[in-house]
């Protein structure tokens, strides 16, 4: 919330609009886990109370921005962007559409997809085929992610989130990461080089002050939020600290949250 209100009151002295700025405020507020979970294996502190306190912070993030991806495509209307983009109908009934088929799909997940996600790794594992099951892991998290957009008008994101949360239930989770684990680095790679191409050095020379003032949002105004949040709960300095620094950054749920709002003309 102090990350979302610190972008929203620097986008408002710029002159945008509410929308965008609230847009902008989310896009600001919500760090990388995939980062944090690879500086803090570097370090060797992954299973310290320090590293738990981190990593589940950043969970509880992701948890309420994927809440911000549901909700956001029915309220684009009021909050000043397409109609087209809003959907039609009253606002309370396209909310209330859109939070059933979330729970629906939700539901679906939890209750069949526990059991037959499992199974089905577990009938191909027999096969004793590397490969096959390798294969079998990276179609179901794809399957259900693509499913779950098309059916249940679901992010691709929320998708492959559940999927990840159900494959883990089954006895081979620990193979299936293991198995999958080059293509993760491999995709990690991937994405952080692409975002890397998006970089446009002008923006430098044209909004040195815009920059200044986000990058100061990102490194020193989360950072303070958080380590003033941990103090209050009577945690030690070191923790503080730990949680600060690894709030100090933006990921790839930003991308995702800002590529949403162009697209809903906000």
């Amino acid at each position: 919330t102090l990350a979302t209100v610190l972008g929203m009151g620097l986008s408002w002295w710029w002159g945008w609009s509410f929308g965008a700025a609230l847009i902008f405020g989310l896009s600001l507020s919500c760090a990388s886990t995939v980062v944090l979970l690879k500086a803090l294996e570097a370090r060797g502190i992954l299973d310290t109370m320090n590293g738990r306190i981190a990593v589940g912070w950043l969970v509880v993030e992701d948890l309420a921005t994927v809440l911000v991806l549901v909700l956001l495509p029915p309220l684009a209307g009021v909050l000043g962007g397409s109609a087209a983009a809003s959907g039609a109908g009253p606002l309370w009934m396209t909310i209330g559409k859109t939070l059933l088929e979330v729970s629906a799909f939700v539901a679906l997940m939890l209750i069949v997809g526990r059991r037959a996600l499992p199974w089905l790794l577990a009938q191909v594992a027999r096969t004793g085929s590397r490969e096959l099951f390798t294969l079998a892991v990276v179609t179901s998290a794809i399957s259900i992610a693509y499913g779950s957009a098309q059916l249940f008008s679901v992010s691709f994101a929320l998708g492959a989130f559940f999927a990840g949360m159900v494959m883990r239930e089954s006895e081979f989770s620990h193979r299936a990461a293991e198995e999958s684990l080059p293509l993760r680095d491999a995709f990690s790679v991937l994405f952080f080089v692409s975002v890397g191409m998006l970089f446009d050095p002008a923006v430098l020379l044209e909004k040195p002050l815009h920059v200044l003032g986000v990058v100061a949002i990102i490194i020193v105004g989360k950072s303070l939020a958080a380590m003033a949040l941990v103090l209050a709960l009577r945690y030690p300095l070191n923790t503080a600290l730990t949680v600060a620094a690894s709030l100090a950054q933006i990921g790839e749920f930003s991308f995702i949250l800002a590529g949403l709002g162009m697209s809903l003309g906000l």
